[in-house]
């Protein structure tokens, strides 16, 4: 017992220290996500007047799709896939795979655009005379220097692109819209959750 506390007694600051930064970057790590996570809901709350999250629904060829976030916007209904990798991502519209280049690692990841496309003409199958648009939303820091594939959109562009009209144009597009978006409400199902 005396030994070591003699060694944590001579050692002490680098011990106290490392715990100290260890616990410090624990901080910093869960302030981030919990602040992409706040990001995105303002995000979504700011562009939509109503919205669905996790949900199924049919891809009208017997089965059923999953979406991931589906707003009612002034512009119609949107699809987003939210993607919430940081880093340079190397993709384009024709590639099966993107790579993601971290500072500590090599990623690769499904084009998410022909899935996208998929959940794009199941709502356009269940709402026929409402506007159906989607986007693979990236969330965090990424940098598409070698170019952007033509359904990936930003945060700051999302906000421009869905920004909500003024009260009285709004109450007239909901006016619009609203009968359409209980109809796909109505065909959406929760996406059954996997328990422990």
């Amino acid at each position: 017992m005396g030994i070591f506390f003699q060694i944590f007694l001579e050692h002490r600051v680098w011990l106290l220290s490392g715990l100290l930064l260890g616990f410090l970057l624990v901080l910093v790590w869960a302030v981030r996500r919990r602040r992409s996570e706040i990001g995105l809901e303002e995000l979504l709350e700011t562009i939509g007047m109503d919205r669905v999250s996790d949900v199924l629904v049919s891809d009208g060829m017997g089965g059923e799709i999953s979406i991931e976030h589906l707003v009612l916007t002034a512009k119609g209904l949107v699809v987003l896939d939210v993607k919430t990798i940081t880093g340079t991502v190397f993709a384009s519209d024709q590639i099966d795979e993107w790579t993601v280049i971290t500072s500590t690692d090599r990623i690769a990841i499904q084009n998410p655009q022909r899935t996208l496309n998929d959940r794009i003409t199941a709502l356009r199958l269940l709402v026929r005379n409402v506007p159906v648009s989607g986007h693979v939303l990236f969330v965090e820091g990424v940098d598409f220097s070698k170019g952007r594939p033509k359904d990936v959109i930003l945060p700051d562009e999302l906000l421009v692109r869905y920004r909500k009209p003024e009260k009285t144009d709004l109450e007239s597009i909901m006016g619009a819209f609203l009968p359409h978006w209980e109809t796909v409400c109505a065909a959406c199902k929760p996406t059954p959750t996997t328990g422990p």
